[in-house]
């Protein structure tokens, strides 16, 4: 099988996500990925170096500047005749792109894949990640969302792959960029981050979310994260939010602080390797899923623990 990977980048490097799309996408076959960008030589360079890749299409055009799906979704889908499958990381961007490349090609997206199965057999989440559905296609070419967290990030260096120009069908004149909002955090990002120190309702107000979480993240050096009600009640701004409507994330290190563990959140973060829990309730859901569980109040516990950090 051909495949061809639709690269997330800042034009200058690729996003991590992209990399577990290029893992998943060599159990199926080749690998070829798909630069779109304005001045993206650069990250069509490093795309190259990745281990595994045979060949780079760099479209460089002012319509994917900003990579908006209705310009990007009919670049792809006339670069999918060539190949058997596409493949985009489960982020944001990916998820908003994906779905109308499928119905360009009029098939069945597959969403956020955990596993290769097959040629045309994987496994994926159902139910807030509760269960895991295997699925097979039966569609002539597949279009698919991979879980960055699922799979093994490619190596960014060791690939010889070659840098191809293509064009495309340039604006589409449905949608225009009118600007960003970008929260800047000197932190990791929550996604690629090693140690997440999250936060949730039970903080009380934003003040005593920062006073409390954001010390004992920098004592660790760690992102921070919070549930989705922590999100809605203000104390932090939505990127912080992990969770099913949130970021999934797996880091080494997931430190749940006054968070209950609402099926939402753990589908966010069941993944990590160790779930530290602290809170006043010995009932709460996350225990159930926590390896290392502390049930005391986290107005003396986080400090205490920060303190002797």
């Amino acid at each position: 099988m051909k495949t061809l990977v639709w690269v997330e980048h800042d034009n200058a490097s690729v996003k991590d996500a992209t990399l577990s799309a290029v893992t998943a996408a060599a159990k199926l076959g080749d690998v070829d990925l798909l630069v779109a960008g304005q001045g993206a030589a650069a990250a069509a360079d490093a795309a190259a170096q990745i281990a595994g890749v045979g060949k780079v299409l760099l479209a460089d055009d002012a319509a994917y500047a900003n990579a908006l799906a209705e310009n990007v979704a009919p670049l792809i889908a006339g670069l999918a005749e060539g190949y058997d499958a596409v493949l985009f990381p489960a982020t944001t961007t990916g998820k908003n792109v994906a779905p109308r490349v499928a119905a360009l090609l009029d098939v069945m997206q597959i969403s956020d894949i955990l596993s290769v199965e097959g040629p045309k057999t994987f496994t994926r989440p159902i139910y807030a990640g509760n269960a895991i559905a295997t699925v097979e296609s039966s569609d002539a070419k597949l279009v698919i969302t991979v879980r960055g967290t699922a799979f093994e990030k490619a190596a960014t260096s060791g690939g010889s792959g070659t840098v191809e120009a293509v064009s495309g069908t340039g604006d589409a004149g449905l949608s225009s960029f009118v600007g960003a909002e970008l929260a800047k955090n000197e932190r990791p990002e929550l996604t690629s981050a090693k140690i997440i120190v999250s936060g949730g309702r039970a903080l009380k107000d934003g003040d005593t979310f920062q006073q409390l979480i954001f010390p004992l993240a920098d004592k660790l050096h760690a992102a921070v994260g919070a549930s989705r009600a922590a999100v809605d009640a203000g104390y932090v701004p939505n990127d912080y939010q992990v969770g099913q409507t949130g970021k999934i994330v797996a880091p080494e290190i997931y430190i749940a602080v006054g968070i209950s563990g609402a099926i939402q959140h753990l589908a966010g973060m069941k993944d990590s390797k160790t779930i530290i829990a602290i809170n006043k309730d010995e009932d709460a859901p996350i225990f159930q899923v926590a390896d290392i569980g502390l049930v005391g109040d986290l107005f003396t516990v986080v400090p205490e623990l920060t303190s002797k950090l």
